[in-house]
């Protein structure tokens, strides 16, 4: 490989990216417009549950129940009904995605000692939103119960209860659970994937369709020096969007770097060398601009967001699809980054992931200068 013939390459690569500003403005403004979209929209953290209740004991005791469900942050107490008709509007109208209904003679019951019943109706349109709901009122009512039963048993015999079970959480990583925390690293992954791949899918089949490829295969270049020649600058456009990324991730939305930097980039950089050659691939493959953008969109966006752990847990899928997920390297770079981000470990630990991220770049770049040739046909 001759270092002046691919200087040369990737010096005319840079000059044609200064030319079309609108590549150079989608490679740049795209990563930035993704994480602020994704970045402040894409919240999987469940507070403030819309609630509205209809008490219609209006005891002590059954305002009591419903000031804990009031003082939660999980739950935010909309309006105080007065039929079922009212409780049916609000959650029809997405006013409300929870109705408590505490029946006439619950606090009698619950001042004797019996067992008193309470009816929570949830909205299950959005099962996931639904169920955890469902967590945060069973463990309102859990607290309220344990409270009655201590307070029952010093009122018999002066004896204060004692829980048998005293469970103390401990969250290592995430402390506030912040969803954040989890969707940024992963979005980092998902946006370098897109726009190496989009962006190199045109290189090759542009130069067809202008018909400048024939003049570049009468030229000495050889085809690893065209290729790594088109790549390089594509490269060092795709680490400035990694730079402004972790910048905004850290500035922006709070997001702690528990790990190297260094290996974060390390990591990083392989990951970018892939999805390059990837879409180098493509365009190598397709020699039209618009095949190309449409294979890079189907063969980037979709698994790296859909398949590689970042929206949905792998473990949650059907075997025959996690079996998939084995050959998505958006998968492994999510895991490296979220155990470089949050739990600070090195490649001790990762040492799995970064090889069979290190062998899905090696594959590309092989692969892309084989199906390379300098000929017309």
């Amino acid at each position: 490989m001759n270092l002046l013939r691919l200087r040369a390459m990737a010096r005319k690569e840079f000059i044609q990216i200064y030319r079309d500003p609108r590549s150079l403005g989608m490679a740049i403004a795209m990563p930035i417009m993704l994480l602020l979209l994704f970045g402040y929209a894409l919240a999987l953290d469940v507070d403030n549950v819309p609630l509205v209740a209809w008490d219609q004991d209006g005891t002590p005791a059954s305002r009591d129940l419903l000031s804990r469900f009031a003082a939660s942050r999980f739950f935010s107490l909309r309006k105080y009904a007065a039929n079922y008709r009212e409780l049916e509007e609000a959650i029809d109208s997405r006013r409300a995605l929870m109705a408590l209904v505490i029946p006439r003679g619950f606090g009698g019951r619950v001042e004797s000692g019996r067992p008193a019943d309470v009816q929570l109706i949830v909205d299950g349109s959005d099962a996931n939103t639904a169920t955890l709901a469902i967590g945060y009122a069973d463990a309102v009512a859990l607290a309220y119960s344990q409270d009655l039963a201590i307070r029952a048993a010093r009122r018999s015999n002066g004896v204060t209860l004692r829980a048998p079970l005293d469970l103390r959480p401990r969250v290592w990583f995430n402390t506030d659970l912040e969803s954040r925390n989890f969707i940024i690293p992963g979005l980092i992954a998902v946006i370098m994937m897109i726009i190496a791949a989009l962006l190199t899918s045109l290189t090759v089949a542009r130069e067809w369709e202008r018909g400048t490829m024939e003049q570049l295969i009468s030229t000495p270049v050889k085809a690893p020096e065209l290729v790594l020649g088109k790549l390089l600058p594509y490269f060092a456009i795709g680490l400035l969007d990694l730079v402004v990324a972790v910048a905004m991730g850290k500035v922006l939305f709070g997001v702690p770097m528990r790990g190297n930097p260094l290996l974060l980039f390390a990591m990083a950089s392989i990951f970018l060398a892939g999805a390059l050659a990837l879409g180098m691939l493509i365009s190598i493959v397709t020699r039209n601009q618009l095949l190309a953008n449409q294979a890079g969109i189907v063969l980037t966006f979709l698994p790296a967001f859909l398949l590689s752990g970042f929206m949905y847990a792998i473990n949650n899928m059907p075997e025959a699809i996690q079996l998939v997920t084995y050959v998505i390297p958006a998968r492994y770079f999510i895991t490296l980054l979220k155990g470089i981000y949050l739990k600070g470990v090195g490649l001790r630990i990762l040492i799995g992931d970064a090889f069979l991220l290190t062998l899905f770049a090696v594959a590309m770049v092989v692969l892309a200068n084989v199906k390379f040739k300098k000929k017309l046909v």
